[in-house]
């Protein structure tokens, strides 16, 4: 199970890499209850500041669900089906959406069904130039399951998800940049370090502010503005007795690089 999903340290970036390749790293039950053990376990280290999630192999980031053991869930009717596969990805998937560190996905190349839907469901995406994505599962009918019906539209928009549910037709990434699904295609050779650069970037910053901004924006999306802005009042003030705000502060006044702590 360990071998589903590698796990490295990079000073205090985290990559995990999905890998099946042989499979084009389809998302089977035991690599999404390995990779929900690798989040919980990062989310507790104070070493780690920040997340890169990609796919082993030159073909795949994810290719989706495992067909094969899913219809044998469908076999055992509905709650088995709901229990072992839609409970079991929209877990995860919510995991990765509600993370208090920041996830990077590095798209490398297919990415369809639940593999998209892990694109959706984090904070930032970086995507090759070969990527290609889709919302097939119509294809095999069924509605996405992994939280797809649900956060393509937010990105998206309900007409031009829409389209993409409803026909399964591939997209490339220039399509999915233009979607909001990704921040940016960058050349294959360059998927990697382009993915490593911007959480250096991030991690310039607190580590406390980044939460409170994921959170804020997390709940934020799923209320009305005058909610999301309590959200954003509540996230301010857990900052307040922190020292990185200080520290912060201190620097900017000081005219010097602030030193954070993480506390």
């Amino acid at each position: 199970m360990k071998k589903l999903v590698l796990f490295e340290v990079r000073d205090r970036i985290a990559l995990l890499t999905l890998n099946r390749p042989q499979k084009l790293n389809a998302l089977n039950y035991q690599t999404n209850d390995r990779l929900l053990e690798l989040l919980n376990r990062i989310e507790d280290d104070p070493k780690i500041s920040a997340v890169i999630l990609t796919g082993a192999g030159e073909r795949a980031f994810s290719a989706g669900g495992d067909i094969h053991e899913f219809s044998q869930s469908v076999t055992k009717g509905t709650d088995v089906a709901v229990k072992e596969f839609v409970g079991r990805g929209q877990t995860m998937t919510s995991r990765i959406e509600n993370f208090t560190k920041p996830i990077i996905v590095a798209v490398n190349g297919i990415a369809f069904g639940g593999g998209c839907e892990i694109t959706e469901a984090a904070h930032l995406a970086i995507a090759s130039d070969r990527a290609v994505f889709a919302k097939p599962e119509i294809n095999i009918g069924i509605p996405p399951t992994f939280g797809g019906t649900q956060r393509l539209p937010r990105l998206a928009g309900r007409k031009r998800a829409l389209e993409l549910l409803l026909t399964g037709d591939p997209f490339g990434p220039e399509r999915a940049y233009q979607l909001g699904l990704i921040n940016k295609v960058v050349p294959h050779g360059d998927l990697l370090p382009e993915a490593f650069a911007l959480a250096e970037r991030i991690l310039r910053h607190s580590p406390l502010a980044a939460a409170r901004i994921l959170t804020a924006v997390t709940r934020g999306l799923n209320t009305t503005i005058s909610e999301g802005l309590q959200i954003e009042a509540t996230q301010f003030a857990q900052m307040v007795p922190t020292n990185d705000i200080h520290e912060g502060l201190n620097a900017w006044i000081e005219r010097r690089p602030p030193a954070y702590s993480g506390d």
